[in-house]
């Protein structure tokens, strides 16, 4: 069976919409999907307190009423989708990460029932982002009507060709256009030791830009000869000018920090675009991915 995509729910309209939006991956990936709740058995974590035995009576009836609602809106008109449903024991950031173990994608809402409603991103999406061992899609509000295209932020180095792997299969999945987006502001050091220029050529640099695109990409037009794409590459700071694209798209695909960085959090582009994009956000780390066009 293939693996599955977990989403987690708490009640809320943005969890809500998120189950939804992972419902519709799930079919489209053949996949399963799981939808977790997480709480603790006592109001709130006591430190060297165990957690009782058992759930409250009114505790796992309200967990599970939560559950049996999500469940009707992610299998509202898809009676073949797989779907399960638990409650599981713990903070809600590490009992999803947790669960992620072993899914191919990690779907979240914007924001919980927690916090403040004027911020933007909910500190367990903020959290599981940052941590979690699969991609994870933070979903907002959907447009309505779907565009038919994609994003996907392209920098050029190595390391982010499971990004690149992740956005094309997508586009392949959906049926959708990809735009391969490539931002910069200045030279940037392809190598250890180059020295930049203290003066450049503008257009020289842009074009050598749009080479390096083209470089990371020659080798998917082979492989999913069916997806349509569009390059896209501009002098902007990266975070704005993918900011931008999601007005007119339908996601977009963003990579993290690796390696010793990765303690430091996501990096300021993908920490702005999950906070301020208009359209689902998936972040991606380096993982081995299934990268053939039909699932």
């Amino acid at each position: 069976m293939a693996e599955p995509i977990v989403v987690g729910v708490d009640g809320s309209t943005p969890s809500l919409q998120a189950a939804v939006w992972a419902a519709r991956e799930a079919e489209l990936r053949g996949a399963p999907l799981r939808l977790v709740y997480a709480t603790l058995r006592w109001p709130s974590y006591v430190p060297l307190v165990p957690q009782p035995a058992r759930w409250r009576a009114d505790a796992e009836a309200a967990a599970r009423a939560v559950l049996d609602q999500a469940m009707i809106h992610a299998r509202a008109g898809r009676s073949r989708l797989a779907v399960s449903a638990e409650i599981v024991d713990g903070g809600a950031e590490q009992a999803l990460i947790a669960a992620a173990e072993g899914a191919q994608l990690l779907v979240v809402g914007c924001r919980g029932r927690g916090g403040f409603a004027e911020l933007l991103l909910g500190s367990v999406s903020r959290c599981v982002t940052a941590q979690a061992p699969c991609p994870v899609a933070v979903v907002r509000q959907p447009k309505g009507t779907d565009r038919g295209e994609i994003a996907v932020g392209v920098t050029g180095r190595p390391d982010q060709e499971p990004v690149l792997d992740f956005a094309f299969r997508e586009a392949a999945l959906r049926h959708a256009r990809l735009r391969v987006v490539h931002a910069w502001t200045q030279p940037v050091a392809t190598e250890p030791g180059d020295m930049l220029p203290p003066v450049y050529d503008v257009d020289a640099i842009g074009a050598e830009e749009a080479r390096l695109l083209a470089e990371s990409i020659a080798g998917r037009r082979e492989r999913f000869p069916d997806v349509t794409l569009t390059e896209h590459v501009v002098r902007e700071h990266p975070a704005k000018a993918l900011i931008d694209v999601s007005r007119e798209t339908d996601l977009v695909v963003i990579g993290a920090r690796t390696g010793l960085s990765a303690w430091l959090g996501l990096g300021s582009t993908a920490h702005a675009v999950i906070h301020h994009a208009y359209a689902p956000v998936v972040v991606v780390r380096p993982r081995s991915v299934d990268v053939s066009p039909t699932a």
